[in-house]
């Protein structure tokens, strides 16, 4: 029985984090559907629905239930206005959360991965919940209108209806570019990010950024747009960047890294960058490290680049 529901974790944790922006939260969310279709699979219908389509309904149920009376998850440039103090920082549950991609994206299904994108994740959490659970059935999962309606007891009408009133909203949100790792030129952008970072060389660091680009550190609300104040906060001697090394991470289907530092035995922060037309045009650094680390395991802590001295 549980062996016929398993190879569905993956992708249930990946529908969940999409409609709840949180990689702990999809994680709870996926085991709970499994454990509610284990103890109910004796009343399973085939006839009815194929098991995919049950399981969904299931996981779509409880995502929404867990919704109920959550606050819609974000990013710090959606909190507030740039600039200022960093101020408290606030609880992990205001920001939409990373995740490895191990997690939520299964190597057997041709399944987008800019879909589980920090930014596009973001924009999600602007729908209904139903609505959010239409669009990602449809425009990610590649779902029929009529699956869909099955699995949320609406007419074929009503999802199409849903689906556009979703696709109108993402419309105006926008969500970036897609991480292509063999693109050349987003490799050599990246490599000379990484370099210039372990080098701590602001001047080529700030080059490499978009005029318009965004810095924020979850879980505080600060953030930054524009080369100019982004290059007064790497410059600041109190930023403790200099030594610092970045360790890549599978994760969001991103450009990601592990913010390693001297003298410290566990990373300094989780670095997510997004790229567009040969430059960065955002860096999001997740602080809440000791919350992230069992989720994404620790990294190799002498996994510094060669050369570093």
């Amino acid at each position: 029985m549980i062996e016929a529901l398993e190879p569905f974790r993956v992708e249930l944790t990946g529908y969940c984090y999409r409609m709840l922006g949180s990689g702990f939260e999809a994680e709870d969310a996926a085991q709970e559907t499994l454990l509610r279709a284990w103890k109910a699979y004796e009343s399973y219908d085939s006839s009815r629905a194929s098991l995919r389509t049950w399981l969904y309904r299931i996981a779509t149920n409880i995502c929404i239930d867990m919704q109920r009376s959550a606050q819609r998850r974000a990013l710090a440039v959606d909190l507030g206005p740039s600039g200022g103090d960093f101020g408290a920082p606030l609880s992990e549950r205001i920001f939409v959360q990373p995740v490895p991609d191990a997690l939520v994206l299964p190597e057997d299904q041709a399944i987008r991965r800019e879909t589980v994108r920090l930014a596009f994740v973001a924009a999600l959490q602007h729908l209904p919940p139903r609505q959010r659970a239409v669009l990602i059935l449809r425009d990610v999962l590649a779902w029929q209108a009529s699956e869909v309606g099955t699995l949320l007891d609406i007419s074929v009408a009503a999802a199409n209806s849903a689906l556009q009133r979703a696709r109108a909203t993402l419309r105006v949100v926008d969500v970036g570019d897609p991480f292509l790792p063999s693109d050349p030129v987003q490799k050599s952008l990246l490599s000379r990010y990484c370099e210039a970072f372990e080098r701590h060389d602001v001047k080529t660091l700030v080059a490499l950024l978009h005029e318009d680009a965004t810095m924020s550190m979850p879980p505080f609300s600060w953030w930054l747009r524009g080369r100019g104040p982004i290059s007064v906060a790497l410059s600041d001697p109190g930023a403790a960047c200099a030594g610092a090394w970045l360790v890549p991470v599978r994760a969001n289907g991103s450009p990601a890294y592990w913010q390693m530092r001297p003298g410290m035995d566990r990373p300094f922060g989780l670095v997510f960058l997004d790229v567009r037309g040969g430059l960065v045009t955002g860096s999001t650094t997740f602080l809440n490290v000791e919350e992230l680390l069992p989720l994404f395991g620790a990294p190799e802590m002498s996994s510094r680049p060669s050369g570093s001295s």
